[in-house]
């Protein structure tokens, strides 16, 4: 019998010491240090398998394209490269309520597969309900187990021989061999590695749902997110309807797609063409809205940027924004005020992406400052103009990737003007949109208005 002895691991990085001390070394945290009793391995057991390998020149291997299982879900099969690969484990997180378990509760009960959907946090009764709420159930093998005991789901899987595997979640699970609670680091290092192990011996491919802490990282060690193939990462705002799915880590594809998805009573609905859905119609012209050409990936799409500017009440000036990043925000009013003389230094300022959506993409600088002086200035901007173009410090406008793209999608849609740097190599062919290009902001100003 296994002799067990016990450790030190910090429950933010997964680390092990053999005593406790107030700070983890390798992270820097404090007091995150716990007691687990882990299993110590017999020195009898040989240290390699008894499989015999070889070496062999890289240039022998024979490269063999990975089989992939489509998903009912588009959006799903974007983001994970073309589908799900056999044997892969990919792993989920999100916020609670953003909607993990509907998207592959949804997945379980369209795909013609036989799905074995393991739940350690609802009843089979709780997920049936959930079910008839999110649509009629199309998949006759989908078999449901509410069980939390590692080697219990193992042997169930083994004798079931499904297609696919869902686990909701990897925090709840606990295995025999480790007597700590479950969610500690060792049980998920424990639970993950068994996993993943049958995953590979029987080519099934398999979901875990992983909760996140207050910093929005997956709750666990590290080594988890490196253990496993996929990365995905579930967002958005609950208050909103969209929901964004996007790849951190893809062994087998890119991690520049996107999945974007609308919450609905009847569960999550792909969107197809976000632009159309973003971009509001205004019944009439207000000043401060403006129409921004980003890119998530590979995927152009048109939000809709609405900025505020008013007199500063309180003596000092505020900076607030919704889905952008507020230091570039102060870095773009720095530069309207040093490079081009706009005069903001008191006055409160408030920007906001519609739609919930958050985005890091340099070229909506453009859309943005477009939309501060418009409300500066109280000037409408025509609902027919859109901007693609990132700021510098010295007040250029540069250019931005894939402007072709960008260029399409607004023409797509029935805009008539694009502003773009003229720094950008746009292709000699005739468009139907007109494209402005600019050079300075104080240049994009006099054009603009």
């Amino acid at each position: 019998m296994a002799k067990l002895k016990t450790a030190y691991f910090c429950q933010n990085c997964g680390s092990q010491y053999p005593q406790w001390s107030g700070q983890c070394k390798n992270c820097g945290e404090w007091n995150t240090l716990v007691e687990e009793i882990v299993e110590k391995t017999s020195s009898k057991t040989p240290p390699f398998s008894k499989s015999k390998q070889h070496v062999i020149n890289i240039i022998e291997v024979e490269a063999v394209e990975e089989p992939r299982i489509k998903t009912p879900s588009d959006e799903l099969n974007r983001v994970l490269g073309g589908g799900i690969v056999l044997g892969s484990v990919t792993l989920i997180g999100g916020e609670p309520g953003i909607g993990k378990s509907t998207l592959l509760l949804q997945l379980a009960l369209k795909m013609k597969k036989k799905i074995f959907y393991v739940s350690g946090e609802e009843s089979a009764s709780q997920i049936k309900m959930r079910a008839d709420r999110l649509a009629e159930i199309k998949n006759p093998n989908c078999f449901l187990f509410t069980e939390t005991n590692l080697e219990k789901i193992l042997h169930e899987a083994k004798k079931l021989e499904p297609d696919f595997v869902i686990i909701d979640s990897i925090q709840t699970l606990q295995s025999q061999l480790i007597e700590s609670s479950p969610g500690t680091v060792s049980q998920i290092r424990e639970c993950s590695n068994e996993i993943i192990k049958y995953a590979k011996e029987n080519n099934v491919p398999v979901f875990l749902v992983g909760h996140i802490t207050k910093d929005g990282q997956i709750a666990g060690p590290k080594v988890l997110e490196h253990m496993v193939d996929v990365v995905l990462n579930f967002d958005g705002d609950r208050n909103h309807l969209f929901r964004l799915l996007r790849a951190n880590k893809n062994r087998f594809g890119s991690t520049s797609e996107i999945g974007i998805y609308e919450m609905i009573s009847q569960g999550l609905k792909e969107i197809k063409n976000p632009s159309e859905i973003l971009i509001t119609k205004k019944f009439e012209e207000l000043s401060g809205n403006s129409v921004a050409v980003t890119l998530e990936g590979n995927r152009p799409m048109l939000l809709e940027i609405q900025a505020l500017v008013s007199s500063a009440v309180y003596g000092t000036p505020q900076r607030s924004c919704t889905g952008f990043d507020s230091k570039r925000l102060n870095m773009l009013l720095a530069v309207l005020e040093k490079r081009a003389g706009f005069q903001l230094g008191a006055k409160d300022v408030f920007l906001n992406i519609t739609g919930g959506i958050k985005t890091d993409d340099p070229a909506l600088d453009l859309a943005v400052v477009a939309s501060i002086l418009s409300s500066n200035e109280d000037i409408a901007i025509s609902e027919q103009f859109c901007f693609a173009g990132e700021i510098g410090l010295s007040g250029e406008i540069r250019p931005v990737a894939q402007v072709e793209q960008r260029i399409t999608e607004a023409e797509k849609l029935g805009y008539e003007k694009i502003f773009v740097s003229n720094l950008n190599k746009i292709p000699k062919r005739k468009f139907g949109i007109k494209i402005e290009e600019v050079s300075k902001v104080e240049d994009f100003h006099e054009r603009l208005f």
